[in-house]
């Protein structure tokens, strides 16, 4: 008998609706995953500050991208039109060159400008900064565009 092609599962697949894009939820992802991810990598190497910096720098920046973004591209409950006619790919990748900029230069100014201009010493938290930042703006951005684009695709008629 020949082998033939169950293609109900992936009828169901189709059809199955999306969950929606609820900006608190994703907000909460974008602080937890890093979070537990980065400090468990801390505490399995040892590493302290990576730790600290998991629950501090890196999901703070995450969450903080996560809600700016998501803010944006709901636009009040009326995304732009450019949003939802661009290419996945290249609304993605506009926003994290834009996100990922602004939080490499905010990290930079910050760990060169504290330093300079208060009493607090230059220290390797600091110094994160200018890698902590960026990687998680990257990331939170990359992940929630997908994620909301995947959601405003399903739901166009």
């Amino acid at each position: 008998m020949p082998a033939t092609k169950d293609r109900t599962n992936r009828n169901r697949a189709a059809s199955r609706p999306s969950r929606p894009f609820t900006l608190w939820r994703e907000v909460l992802t974008a602080y937890a995953a890093p979070a537990l991810m980065a400090g468990t990598a801390g505490v399995v190497t040892g590493q302290q500050d990576l730790a600290v910096a998991a629950c501090t720098t890196i999901a703070g920046t995450s969450a903080v991208v996560a809600f700016l973004v998501g803010t944006w591209l709901r636009h009040g409950g009326q995304p732009r039109r450019w949003t939802t006619t661009t290419p996945r790919v290249a609304l993605t990748a506009a926003l994290v060159i834009t996100t990922a900029g602004t939080a490499a230069l905010l990290g930079w100014f910050t760990a060169q400008w504290i330093p300079a201009h208060t009493p607090i010493p230059a220290t390797p938290w600091l110094e994160r900064l200018r890698i902590d930042l960026p990687v998680s703006a990257t990331l939170a951005t990359t992940i929630v565009t997908l994620r909301w684009r995947s959601t405003t695709t399903a739901s166009r008629p």
